[in-house]
């Protein structure tokens, strides 16, 4: 079968999902156009020696040293692409809460600025995928005994600062049930990236289509595996406590440890969005992409110690993030039912992965603690 469309422009190209789904798309016979602005953040001080990211699509792909905020670098990034997979993205939860206008001119201004070209200027565009997050759900879905299905608003530090994490509902009498969450849910993102999020996927969804351009949005979950960035403090949680292990420092634990997440291992995301590119039943979609299944933070901690198999305290802190969430894992029915897509690598096998490659890479100085103080001063961190 021929690939549909033969030239894609990824913005974010460099970065952990992009570059992965560069290379699998020019395996797939794409001419790939990569616009990134190798945020230090990401790739380091200079990225020719510090981002094997950026080293490993640099000579495969026309790479464009540039910035989504600014209107030429679209323009030169756009070309001849029939598809524009919008990656690039400030990611930081709890930064996002102190940059604030940083990552709104980032993430809503440069998808704005992209729409904007799109709607003035005649492009060969006919498909843009846009990277959402589970983020923009908040918490997720929850099932009650007398209500029914609720969606918990985001937990007070009142309530915390008495290590009380689990989410309550007025009216909800008996515990809540934790469900997956449907691509129906509720939104209400408890941070400002989750909202520049639904912005993005918003502005995406609406002008799209008024273009004759076919939209499609991914929800990705806790995308981890060989290649994310273990540098980042703000970003990865596996990367931040295996930086931790690696320097033989306890693993600081937030809340009580039992917080969960849907973890999706990179190669299936990248399958994932392939699919999203190149079926047509995508088209007007939003899907969710993890796994559909919860793993604990406590999980994670001892499963990577194990893995690494060093000998450091866990310390279940009782600390927390204002704008973190308690629970979130996919309802995954969608994306199977409409594109035939079902994840292949357990978190078992990922985690088995992820720390493989891990041993194989120079041990990073963590910066962790830098993060830390740093979420202290802003007051979003107790």
């Amino acid at each position: 079968e021929i690939m549909r469309y033969k030239n894609i422009l990824i913005t974010g190209g460099a970065g952990f999902i992009g570059s992965g789904l560069a290379l699998y798309l020019i395996q797939e016979g794409c001419t790939v156009t990569v616009l990134d602005n190798l945020s230090e953040q990401i790739h380091g001080t200079d990225p020719e020696k510090s981002s094997p990211l950026y080293r490993s699509v640099k000579d495969k792909v026309r790479f464009i040293h540039g910035t989504v905020t600014s209107r030429s670098d679209w323009e030169k990034a756009i070309g001849e692409s029939e598809v524009i997979v919008h990656l690039a993205a400030e990611t930081g939860t709890g930064q996002s809460m102190y940059q604030i206008s940083h990552y709104a001119d980032v993430n809503i201004g440069g998808t704005a600025l992209m729409l904007d070209l799109l709607a003035n200027q005649k492009t060969a565009v006919k498909k843009v995928i846009i990277a959402s997050s589970r983020a923009i759900y908040g918490e997720g879905k929850y099932i009650s005994a007398e209500l029914g299905p609720v969606y918990p608003k985001h937990r007070i530090a009142a309530d915390m600062d008495k290590g009380q994490f689990e989410v309550t509902y007025p009216g909800a009498v008996s515990p809540l049930q934790l469900v997956a969450t449907d691509e129906e849910s509720k939104i209400h993102p408890s941070s400002v990236y989750g909202i520049t999020k639904q912005n993005q996927e918003q502005m995406v969804m609406t002008v799209c289509p008024t273009l004759g351009i076919a939209p499609v949005a991914f929800r990705y979950q806790n995308v981890y595996g060989p290649g994310q960035s273990l540098t980042n403090p703000y970003t990865g949680i596996l990367s931040i406590f295996s930086t931790l292990v690696l320097n033989n420092k306890p693993v600081n634990i937030f809340e009580d440890g039992k917080e969960s997440r849907d973890f999706v291992f990179i190669s299936d995301v990248i399958r994932a969005t392939f699919f999203g590119i190149e079926k047509e039943e995508a088209n007007g979609q939003i899907f969710n992409v993890g796994t559909g299944i919860p793993t604990t933070v406590q999980e994670v901690a001892e499963g990577l110690i194990a893995l690494y198999g060093k000998e450091v305290p866990v310390n279940v802190s009782g600390n927390y993030r204002l704008g973190d969430i308690r629970h979130n894992y996919a309802d995954m029915s969608k994306i199977e039912n409409l594109l035939g897509f079902r994840p292949a690598v357990s978190f078992a096998e990922g985690l088995r992965q992820f720390t493989v490659w891990v041993k194989a890479q120079e041990v990073q100085t963590s910066r962790y603690d830098e993060s830390i103080a740093e979420m202290k001063a802003k007051g979003l961190m107790k």
